[in-house]
This record gives C-alpha cells, sequence and structure tokens, in this order.
C-alpha cells in the first residue's frame, strides 16, 4: 500500500530537510519544513537559546496538523520535516489522518553536534541540542 504522506522526524541537525526535500522531490509530493510554521515569538525563543515547552509548541503542532489536513484533502501527499520529538507531539500532527508513515533519523549526540557546528544562519543553536536528545521519545 502506498502511504499518503511521510513524517520525517528527529532532533535538530539529523537531516530531515534534507531527507524530506529530496523524498518529496523524487516523488513529485509536497514538501513541509516545519521550521516555517513557527510563530515570530517560538523563533526568537530559540534563536535567545531558550528551548520551547509545551505551550509553545501545542499550536505550532495545530498549524501543522491543519497544512497535513489540507494537502490530503487536496489530493496531495504531504512529506513533512519537523522534529515531532515527543508521542504527544506526533499523536497531535496526526490525528484523525491516515497512511502517514514516519521516519525518525536518528545518530548520536556527536555526529549531530558536529553537523550543528558546522552549520550557519539557523536559528537553532548547538547549545541546545542537548535539551533535544533529553524531550526525545
Amino acid at each position: 500500500m502506498t502511504p499518503s504522506g511521510f513524517l520525517i522526524m528527529g532532533v535538530s541537525g539529523s537531516g530531515k530537510t534534507t531527507l524530506a526535500k529530496a523524498l518529496a522531490n523524487h516523488l513529485h509530493w509536497s514538501f513541509f519544513d516545519a521550521d516555517d510554521f513557527h510563530p515570530p515569538q517560538n523563533i526568537a525563543k530559540m534563536t535567545a537559546g531558550i528551548p520551547l515547552d509545551d505551550s509553545d509548541r501545542m499550536p505550532w503542532l495545530a498549524a501543522l496538523h491543519d497544512r497535513l489536513l489540507s494537502t490530503l484533502k487536496a489530493d496531495r501527499h504531504p512529506v513533512l520535516a519537523c522534529s515531532a520529538l515527543k508521542e504527544k507531539y506526533r499523536t497531535q500532527l496526526l490525528d484523525g489522518l491516515g497512511g502517514i508513515v514516519i521516519i525518525h533519523l536518528a545518530g548520536s549526540y556527536d555526529l549531530i553536534r558536529s553537523r550543528m557546528d558546522g552549520r550557519a544562519g539557523h536559528y537553532m543553536k548547538p547549545e541546545m541540542l542537548k535539551s533535544q536528545f533529553d524531550a526525545l521519545e
């Protein structure tokens, strides 16, 4: 059975965006990066090195769910790159959306940290990586 879409998940720096873009391009499906859906206040917190909490994430996850739903209703297939670190986040994202396959990109802390140290222009600071590994379920 062909999936209706994909959720590419993992900590920052794991390669979610790279893989999701390539997969969407290969399949001619719709790519979405969850980072593009953060409200300005979330980006400001992360830029300041402050991890987001659940109250920051819930409206963001609702917006992502709405985008997935509208994409499917338009008879298109979404490929979403999203950290989706906790099970409850994945549940909220995919609530009522059958057939979306989750792909978890994993790597050691040292590997991911080295990738983040070499990345320029991203608001997610390498110093925040530990909080993502701590939150990952």
